[in-house]
């Protein structure tokens, strides 16, 4: 489109989950409490894991990682939207709306490569054991949390700075809940060729090569696990690989979903909903997940609120 007639908006609005002023209300209470449980849920895990010197391992470095991560990702998203649903116009400046974009995108993408590094620490630890304390040391396992974070940097800066080039002069209107790559290419007036590319390309490389190490990296643990002769410890093992799994193919599968396809097969109705699950939910079932049924967390958790009795 000429730029003579281009539209320059200097704000997007939202549409948001929904325009019924009710259901927002009952949405508000829903996600304050989802967003309450993320934030106390994973800042306890990190406080506990820093705390119980049985906890200061490999698996619980990157898990209190990986929780640090859950509490920023949620926050870039949570916040915004609750404030929306007591409003009624639900806007956001441009530029807001790209910091937005860029740090959500970044800890999307640090969360993405934290699983797979988690499964690989898991791999070494039950098909290598007596490698584990080498190849898990302290500098390397620091080396893996600074290269998920440098991959989810650059990854984001690439898609924001990608997408806020396109022009935006039919509408402002973004029928979603925040700041997200695919609702943004099909509100722009530009060709996203281009965009959708380099999107296929990132997630081809961070979220492909993500899911191959965790199929892989189990499926030697599951062969390692079936070579066991204690029908207990095969049980146990394959119960933490189950809600591990679990937890990876939510995350992963909304996320090829959503990434992985033009935008002509987009809909925004539906992936609206499937956002939340990967915005909201999974932040707050990662506690859950990979800690709360855990013997050492929860053998933690008891030692410190018993600590708090005895000191009351």
């Amino acid at each position: 489109m000429p730029a003579e007639n281009c539209t320059v908006f200097t704000d997007f609005i939202f549409l948001g989950l929904s325009g019924r002023q009710d259901v927002q209300q009952g949405l508000f209470v829903l996600f304050l409490l989802v967003y309450g449980i993320t934030v106390i849920a994973n800042l306890g895990m990190i406080l506990l894991i820093s705390m119980d010197p049985r906890l200061h391992t490999p698996m619980y470095y990157f898990l209190s990682s990986l929780s640090f991560c859950d509490v920023c990702y949620s926050s870039t998203v949570s916040p915004k939207m609750l404030a929306d649903f007591l409003t009624v116009q639900k806007r956001v400046p441009y530029k807001l709306c790209a910091v937005q974009m860029y740090f959500y995108g970044a800890f999307a993408d640090v969360a993405c490569v934290m699983l797979s590094v988690m499964a690989y620490d898991r791999y070494v630890a039950i098909c290598n054991p007596l490698l584990y304390t080498n190849a898990m040391s302290r500098s390397i396992c620091t080396q893996l949390v600074t290269i998920a974070y440098i991959t989810g940097l650059v990854d984001a800066a690439i898609h924001t700075c990608f997408t806020f080039r396109l022009s935006f002069c039919n509408s402002n209107i973004i029928n979603h809940f925040f700041c997200d790559i695919p609702p943004l290419l099909a509100l722009s007036s530009s060709d996203t060729t281009i965009n959708e590319i380099v999107m296929l390309i990132s997630s081809s490389c961070i979220v492909g090569s993500s899911v191959i190490t965790v199929l892989l990296s189990y499926s030697y643990i599951i062969t390692t696990i079936l070579r066991m002769n204690s029908a207990q410890g095969r049980r146990k093992a394959f119960s933490t690989c189950a809600s591990h799994l679990t937890a990876v193919a939510i995350f992963f599968g909304t996320l090829l979903f959503m990434y992985s396809r033009p935008s002509s097969t987009y809909s925004l109705d539906t992936d609206k909903m499937a956002s939340v699950f990967y915005t909201i939910v999974i932040p707050m079932l990662n506690p859950l997940i990979y800690s709360l049924r855990n013997k050492d967390v929860k053998g933690a958790l008891r030692k410190v609120m018993g600590t708090k009795v005895c000191s009351g």
